[in-house]
């Protein structure tokens, strides 16, 4: 049993049919904690696999689901009844965040968070605990990154997710709102979005099907197994005296685009035909994230190994998508 979440607490849960919030509840649940979970389905990707993501926690009798958009609807009550509040809710996607698809990224990113903020005004000392993004950083100006080194997001989508991350200071600085913000480094693992790199990479393996890979391969990134993201997410949730601050989560560990195909290469016992391109627009080079903060002041280190958890994700796209036709 979790010592940070005892039975009979209860979780608002936003973005619970979503990648990471599909395992943050179901973590939760298991022990003991009842969940409220918010998810508005929208269209970022298939409705089929968010309904898909919440099969286990509809078994359990501590789970209810409550289908809110954050942008409109009333929070309240929701947050009334929470004892801990994660905000997992977001448009995602750092490619997708060009052109015309940028008002849905200020509405679910930036204005979602400004209302859920709005309804936390009247519980100061509840925990509200921000998924933020490495994206924040963008071409960062040190390798590992600290905390302390300057945001300069490279992309509309790390624009709103450092806008709502200095939503959370500003509530905590003027109103007293515990707000606890995570910036995740790219986070893989099962039930990983179909427009993320691992799942396009898995589905291009068992479908025997060309691979097309932005820039040279050698770029690397702080890959972060959402096992490990989950026990920061419950670890920000219960640390005393950190309101108000900001920590990296990451898997501790810089790989390459091309390490990684070459791994899964191996896990489907074949080559994989790759076709290059330009960078994309909006990615940066490489990331890291230095950690050190969250060791101490969260009781956070993380504990998985990247190939294992790599081919744990290879197996789950073995078992629900392969003989699936890829998305349009």
């Amino acid at each position: 049993m979790s010592a940070v979440d005892p039975p009979g607490m209860r979780a608002l849960v936003t973005g619970c049919a979503g990648f990471i919030g599909s395992h943050l509840v179901e973590a939760l649940l298991e022990d003991g904690v009842e969940v409220a979970g918010v998810d508005c389905f929208n269209d970022n990707y298939g409705r089929r696999q968010k309904l898909s993501n919440l099969d286990r926690a509809h078994q359990s009798a501590l789970f209810d689901f409550v289908p809110v958009d954050l942008a409109r609807g009333n929070l309240d009550d929701l947050v009334d009844e929470a004892d801990v509040v994660y905000h997992l809710a977001a448009e995602p996607g750092v490619r997708a965040s060009w052109g015309e698809r940028f008002d849905s990224y200020l509405r679910n990113n930036v204005s979602a968070t400004q209302r859920l903020l709005e309804s936390m005004r009247r519980h100061p000392g509840k925990r509200f605990v921000y998924a933020s993004s490495s994206s924040i950083y963008g071409e960062a100006e040190a390798l590992p990154t600290p905390e302390t080194a300057t945001p300069r997001p490279v992309s509309p989508y790390g624009v709103t997710k450092l806008t709502a991350e200095q939503l959370c200071y500003a509530y905590h600085a003027n109103l007293g709102i515990d707000s606890v913000s995570l910036r995740y480094f790219s986070v893989f693992g099962p039930r990983q979005r179909p427009d993320m790199a691992f799942t396009i990479f898995c589905r291009a393996a068992l479908a025997d099907e060309p691979l097309t890979v932005f820039g040279d391969g050698r770029q690397t990134r702080d890959f972060t197994f959402v096992g490990d993201i989950v026990s920061a997410t419950r670890a920000a949730a219960a640390a005393p005296g950190v309101g108000g601050e900001a920590f990296n989560i990451g898997g501790g560990s810089q790989v390459s685009v091309d390490e990684a195909i070459e791994l899964i290469e191996g896990f489907a016992g074949k080559p994989l035909e790759v076709r290059r391109q330009g960078r994309a627009v909006g990615d940066v080079r490489h990331t890291g994230a230095d950690t050190s903060r969250a060791r101490e002041r969260l009781g956070f280190e993380a504990r998985a190994e990247f190939p294992a958890a790599l081919e744990e994700q290879f197996e789950w796209a073995v078992e629900s998508f392969a003989a699936r036709p890829a998305p349009s």
